[in-house]
């Protein structure tokens, strides 16, 4: 079984984004003068006995590296002047031995792996073979070392985490950030601004995901039912033929459904008549992920009291994308977009105080129907940048190149008593993707409607043209 092959050399060339990878890598460096950080991508994980979930790396490993493969690991050595990188990952299986034959990670198993030197050449890395590591990490200290912990237990164990106590503090003191934690801090700080290329990444997810939702309102009837999952897999045939995959579990709420967050089970069926809501992403396939939700009327128009709650809604977010720009507080967006909706369930008569009484932290009454804040950071992960610190994110100011959601919604229960009848099982909400620019937002899902009689309008121009097929 050894003998008869014939080698081949794969016709790599370093990818375009390197140098935007060894500028993060620098930025890093730069950040943890003199100590060794540890990155690892993670391993795959077992869906059910010997059969595993398709591999999705990690995110900071790839925002350093650009490797899409299983287990590798990033380590950083400080070399005075800033540090020496090198990716520990698993070469090409040799044909001296049974492993390209025999191992569920050889060749004729799960295809032809990248050499040494073919991944450093189009990584523009330093690469070691990953049976390497276990010596490499064997010499970091752990005062002196950083890991990046929760993806590879392995590694978790090769390096002891470690906290010294605070000068002059108590034997049970802790720092206000661990050592470990400030890595994972500092790498989501660094992926708040997107560089020209991210934002072409983005661009190309969102306008996938565009035609995902062009396709599904294509097949979406407005005469009888069709089940959630039927629309959730179609959403999915794009994903995975335009990018990678969905960015997150696609939420398809036709009905009541629509009030529920993270409604995943798309088991329901839509209803002529009634809402469709569908919070859904396509990831490119350099993983970086749109995040858009669109609500549609089944039969094509809105009825009028649809239509009220999705334009109070629809107000919300356009009063938060108008109020984003550098300097501006991440709260003040997220308090604008809430007094619309506020001053909207007043008109309604929900409110049992005035909209100023609403408002107040103390109070907050208005969040029984709003439910969430108005959005997040959006980019290689879908809720981006979530380990860094609360006075640079939630606590802070909007940056140029910051890209987030605007999310707003109103969602009134089917069980809820405090409500009309009428207005039970309506949920609303209009997501948007946006990127924060010198001279204000810039609606980056713009490519889908969001006002109702736009809605209307592409929804029946979708039906009129007919299914298709992703090609």
């Amino acid at each position: 079984m050894r003998q008869g092959w014939r080698d081949t050399e794969l016709p790599v060339t370093p990818r375009p984004e390197v140098p935007n990878h060894a500028k993060r890598r620098a930025a890093l460096s730069a950040a943890f003068p003199g100590e060794t950080l540890v990155i690892p991508t993670g391993r795959e994980r077992v869906r059910a006995n010997d059969t595993s979930y398709r591999f999705r790396p990690g995110s900071d490993f790839v925002y350093l590296t650009g490797d899409h493969d299983p287990d590798s690991v990033l380590v950083m050595r400080p070399n005075g002047s800033g540090h020496d990188a090198v990716l520990y990952m698993r070469p090409r299986s040799s044909r001296e031995s049974d492993e390209f034959f025999r191992s569920r990670d050889g060749e004729l198993w799960v295809g032809r792996r990248h050499t040494l030197a073919e991944k450093s050449t189009e990584l523009g890395i330093e690469t070691a073979p990953l049976t390497e590591l276990a010596d490499a990490l064997a010499g970091c200290a752990p005062g002196r070392t950083r890991v990046l912990r929760g993806l590879d237990p392995s590694v978790d164990a090769a390096i002891l985490p470690y906290e010294p106590r605070p000068s002059g503090g108590t034997a049970d003191a802790a720092p206000a950030l661990g050592r470990d934690r400030e890595l994972a801090a500092v790498l989501s700080e660094q992926k708040l601004v997107k560089d020209e290329w991210e934002i072409a990444q983005l661009q190309e997810a969102i306008d996938a995901t565009v035609r995902g939702f062009e396709d599904v309102a294509r097949v979406l009837p407005a005469d009888r039912p069709v089940s959630e999952r039927l629309l959730e897999g179609v959403f999915g045939l794009r994903a995975r033929h335009d990018g990678n995959d969905v960015g997150y579990s696609s939420i398809v709420g036709a009905g009541a459904h629509a009030t529920i967050l993270h409604w995943h089970h798309n088991n329901g069926h839509t209803r002529p008549g009634e809402l469709l809501l569908m919070d859904m992403g396509v990831e490119g396939r350099n993983l970086y992920t749109a995040d858009v939700t669109r609500v549609l009327p089944v039969s094509g128009t809105f009825t009028a009291l649809q239509r009220q709650i999705y334009e109070i809604v629809y107000a919300s977010q356009q009063a938060g994308i108008d109020a984003i720009r550098p300097g501006v507080a991440f709260k003040d967006v997220h308090r604008t977009c809430m007094r619309v909706l506020a001053e909207g369930l007043a008109d309604l008569g929900l409110l049992p105080v005035s909209v100023d009484e609403a408002m107040d932290e103390q109070s907050m009454v208005y969040r029984r129907w709003t439910l969430h804040g108005f959005g997040h950071m959006l980019g290689i992960d879908v809720h981006d940048c979530a380990n860094a610190r609360k006075e640079r994110y939630r606590d802070g100011t909007l940056g140029e190149g910051y890209v987030l959601t605007v999310e707003p919604g109103l969602y009134f229960q089917p069980e809820d008593d405090l409500v009309p009848a009428e207005l039970r099982g309506i949920g609303i909400r209009i997501e948007d993707d946006v990127l924060v620019t010198a001279e204000g937002a810039v609606n980056l899902s713009a490519g889908l409607p969001r006002r109702a009689d736009e809605v209307e309008a592409w929804l029946e121009a979708q039906r009129a043209a007919g299914p298709r097929l992703p090609g």
